[in-house]
């Protein structure tokens, strides 16, 4: 979509949003992103998963505890107009939830590599099929 202004077209404005997607992370096909801490791995959902959602609610994890394998579901995010599933990058145990999001979960949109993260997880195994930040790119189109 282009809008014509005087003398000027401009690309539609999602284009023009820089989507971040930090080297130093490991990614899924379904939007969550991993980073290692020695043996615990932070998790949480990408840049470009909180846009497509909007506006985040609720994030819901009762899953701590547990022992979650790659790709099962650990957990939902709810936005103002739909929830969505949070997929399990790795296979391993659910150490924390990040308690914060209660009070503030729209951190997830504004700092979704930051503040915004989901969980702490032992990892057991299952981190060859994720994605580096070129591969995750171009699964996106960036």
């Amino acid at each position: 979509m282009w809008l014509l202004l005087p003398g000027f077209y401009l690309e539609n404005l999602t284009q023009s949003i820089q989507m971040s997607i930090p080297t130093e992370l490991k990614y899924t096909k379904d939007h969550e992103w991993m980073k290692m801490e020695g043996e615990v791995a932070v998790v949480g959902i990408t840049d470009f998963a909180q846009g497509e959602l909007g506006d985040i609610v609720y994030i819901e994890v009762n899953t701590v505890g547990e022992t979650v394998k790659a790709g099962e579901v650990f957990g939902t995010v709810e936005a103002v107009k739909t929830t969505s599933d949070l997929f399990m990058p790795v296979d391993g145990e659910v150490l924390e939830f990040n308690r914060d999001l209660d009070k503030h979960p729209d951190w997830v949109n504004s700092e979704p590599y930051g503040k915004g993260w989901i969980v702490k997880v032992r990892v057991a195994s299952g981190q060859a099929d994720l994605l580096s930040s070129a591969e995750y790119g171009a699964l996106i189109g960036k």
